[in-house]
């Protein structure tokens, strides 16, 4: 259990695997809804997005090991999902690394960024990757929605078993 008002990285990475899986389950439910035109994130469809959302994941969790990138697959939704399982697999890997590592620097490699952004901590690199897939997860809830289907995902941080 967590000492402090803040939540851990530990935390934050069981409610992110959590909602994957519960996604997950939820597709396998209602395989329909993986066709379903999407938009977010120039995504052509759901299953595209979901690929957008387990494919950071990974991309980020390599990075942060000093792993190459491995290329995300384009379906079916288990060997997605696997990329998913993999990157948390990472984490956890890191997360038993000690604490103060997570505050040294690492750079972003992205040449649309300005110089003097580049750097951040290893910490905000590995919150942003978790934080983007919830973010998503409740764009996605929203698309369902409005499509007309029914949600029986609890993504929120309240309903998870991740905080007490």
């Amino acid at each position: 259990m967590s000492s402090g008002v803040g939540i851990t990285l530990d935390e934050l990475l069981t409610w992110s695997d959590e909602a994957a899986q519960d996604w997950k389950r939820h597709f396998e439910a209602h395989p329909a809804l993986l066709e379903l035109p999407c938009g977010i994130n120039d995504a052509a469809d759901v299953l595209a997005l979901v690929r957008h959302i387990w494919g950071a994941e990974l991309r980020w969790s390599e990075r942060l090991a000093g792993l190459p990138n491995t290329e995300c697959p384009s379906g079916p939704l288990d060997a997605i999902f696997a990329v998913h399982t993999k990157a948390m697999e990472l984490y956890r890997g890191l997360l038993a690394e000690p604490a103060a590592r997570w505050d040294e620097p690492y750079e972003l490699k992205f040449d649309w960024l300005p110089p003097e952004k580049r750097c951040i901590s290893r910490r905000k690199a590995a919150l942003h990757s978790l934080l983007h897939s919830q973010r998503h997860y409740a764009q996605l809830a929203t698309l369902v929605r409005v499509a007309g289907y029914p949600v029986t995902v609890r993504g929120d941080l309240l309903f998870s078993v991740a905080l007490h």
